[in-house]
């Protein structure tokens, strides 16, 4: 199966949020509400270089979905980055090649903005996810933390 990326439109965002909670980790902190969730998609449309894309199929479903966000910085001479969050395939399509080809896009999007290199993180826990990422060449070269405030 091929899919399209596209930028998504506000109208994607209850199947997007479907996605974040069609796993062990998403099922306990994603809310019901479509809110809080289209405030957020609005505030990303208005800052720019924060984007949220989805993959849909030939009939516009939506079944896979990440967010760009573009970062210039001053560090590795002056190197942008494109920073990877919220990856997320249904997990009834999961094992199909859509992360490679998910992760061309990733890599086609960075490359036309300019970037030096892409990064993401992800939670300790997602093993298999680990070794997809170490499959097209990332390493895990830094420790990452979070602190919540809320």
């Amino acid at each position: 199966m091929q899919l399209t990326f596209r930028p998504a439109h506000r109208v994607d965002v209850a199947a997007v949020v479907a996605l974040l909670a069609d796993d062990v980790l998403g099922q306990g902190r994603e809310l019901g509400d479509l809110a809080p969730y289209l405030a957020a998609f609005d505030a990303m449309r208005t800052e720019g270089n924060n984007q949220l894309i989805v993959g849909v199929n030939a009939d516009g479903t939506v079944l896979a979905t990440y967010q760009l966000t573009l970062i210039s910085g001053l560090s590795l001479s002056a190197a942008r980055r494109a920073q990877v969050e919220s990856v997320r395939i249904a997990s009834s399509m999961r094992g199909q090649g859509l992360g490679h080809q998910m992760f061309a896009d990733v890599e086609a999007r960075a490359r036309a903005a300019g970037c030096a290199l892409i990064q993401l993180t992800m939670n300790q826990s997602r093993t298999e996810s680990r070794r997809f990422y170490e499959s097209l060449g990332f390493t895990a070269s830094h420790f990452g933390f979070k602190r919540a405030l809320v």
